[in-house]
């Protein structure tokens, strides 16, 4: 297949070079490293990738059912959203890597992330009959998106701030994993352009699993070693922060059938959130081998798979080697704020609990220290008391969840979102013109 490279009108492309310079400040660093730390890969160029020769498909927005044409509109929206959000959480712990190979990763990531929300704007401005199925303007659709910040993203996990770089790495490992099976459905997608934008997106979202399950794996290695930097109880409560996050981005598990039988994705919520699990399942699995075989590096593959089965069989200790020592995933329906689970007592293990303060014991132990002190964990507990007083329903603390604030209504650079125009009214006058 041919890939055709384009690039968003100039007013636009400038707006996200503004957006760029303020939450990716390191991105000229990654360009001149470049090929020190990737020499086997083409330079990183700011444009949307169109694989071409996907037949069959849909190729204007007006030519799609009005119901299909909301869905992908509020999908695409949704995805330049997460896109943006991400990298607005990653700058704020990516000083704090101990490993420089590990920071330039996450560097590298944080601008193929900038690639899809540029992506996903392209959908939106290259295909006028957009204009004729929403009230809003092309520069309102590309303003709004460069104008979200942490706290008004669409998606919860978007929404929570980074407290050390272990949540870089967990969040790569774990929400940018529902990242490619979001696109991987997309791919499917009864609208061409939206079909065409996924493969290379889905080649740099490999990128983006590796970013953070290389250094994971490093990590169970030196802590089965003894080291203290990055403990298994610290990945062990990291994981819990995010896991249920990226669960709850795969929609309501009752949800999902509209966008299967509009041709927009291949599997209801359910199905995509148990593979996802699964998956997750996996990963743990294989961390924890290698942590087994760290501490007895005498056994061979074989004999360590049958340490860490009887391990897992009898939440015991094994040659020394204990059940808490190792990385679980918790229980699906743990610390949940959407879906059928929403603000139940569940724990960590399946359990359940009676009472509120009970539960928030619970989860101090089994959370972050740093993220107990956080804005949304506060948000989340205060909703959950007010559920088990019966002040207020699941259904309304769920629409609650995130709270979406706009901070100023702008992001730093809104006079660069709003396109400065260099023309002789502008100028005349010394300031923007209107969008």
């Amino acid at each position: 297949m041919r890939t055709r490279e384009t690039s968003l009108p100039r007013k636009y492309h400038d707006a996200v070079v503004a957006w760029r310079k303020t939450f990716i400040p390191d991105y000229d660093y990654l360009l001149e490293n470049w090929e020190a730390h990737f020499p086997k890969e083409p330079r990183f160029k700011l444009c949307a990738y169109r694989e071409l020769g996907i037949c069959d498909k849909i190729t204007r927005a007006c030519d799609l059912k009005a119901e299909q044409a909301q869905h992908l509109l509020g999908a695409i929206k949704t995805q330049a959203s997460t896109e943006f959000g991400s990298i607005q959480q990653h700058r704020l712990t990516l000083a704090r890597a101990q490993n420089e190979e590990d920071q330039v990763w996450v560097l590298r990531m944080m601008a193929e992330e900038l690639r899809h929300g540029y992506q996903m704007l392209h959908l939106l401005v290259e295909d006028e009959t957009w204009s004729g199925l929403t009230d809003q303007s092309p520069d309102d659709m590309v303003e709004e998106a460069l104008s979200l910040q942490t706290r008004s993203h669409l998606l919860s996990a978007f929404n929570i701030d980074f407290d050390s770089f272990v949540d870089n790495i967990v969040f790569c490992a774990l929400i940018d994993r529902v990242g490619k099976y979001q696109l991987a459905m997309q791919r499917i997608s009864a609208y061409k352009p939206m079909a065409e934008s996924m493969p290379k997106m889905l080649r740099e979202e490999a990128f983006h699993l590796a970013t953070g399950v290389v250094p994971m794996r490093r990590w169970m290695v030196s802590a089965a070693e003894g080291d203290v930097f990055v403990t298994t109880d610290m990945l062990q409560k990291t994981v819990n922060k995010w896991l249920q996050r990226g669960l709850e981005m795969f929609g309501d598990e009752r949800g999902g059938g509209s966008n299967v039988r509009m041709g927009l994705k291949p599997m209801k919520n359910a199905e995509a959130q148990q593979q996802y699990s699964d998956e997750v399942d996996k990963l743990v699995r294989d961390l924890n081998m290698r942590y087994v075989r760290a501490r007895l590096p005498e056994l061979a593959h074989a004999e360590a798979e049958q340490v860490l089965a009887k391990i897992d069989e009898g939440h015991g200790t094994v040659d020394g080697i204990a059940w808490e020592d190792l990385l679980h995933s918790p229980h699906p329906h743990f610390f949940r704020r959407r879906g059928v689970p929403a603000f139940t007592l569940t724990g960590w293990a399946g359990e359940t609990f009676e009472s509120f303060e009970d539960y928030a014991q619970h989860l101090r132990r089994h959370l972050p220290e740093s993220y107990l002190a956080s804005l949304d964990f506060k948000d989340y507990l205060e909703k959950l008391r007010a559920v088990c007083a019966g002040e207020t329903t699941i259904e309304d603390a769920v629409r609650a969840m995130p709270a979406l604030r706009r901070v100023a209504g702008s992001c730093p650079c809104s006079r660069s979102v709003r396109w400065v125009r260099e023309d002789a009214s502008s100028s005349a006058n010394g300031g923007a013109a209107n969008p």
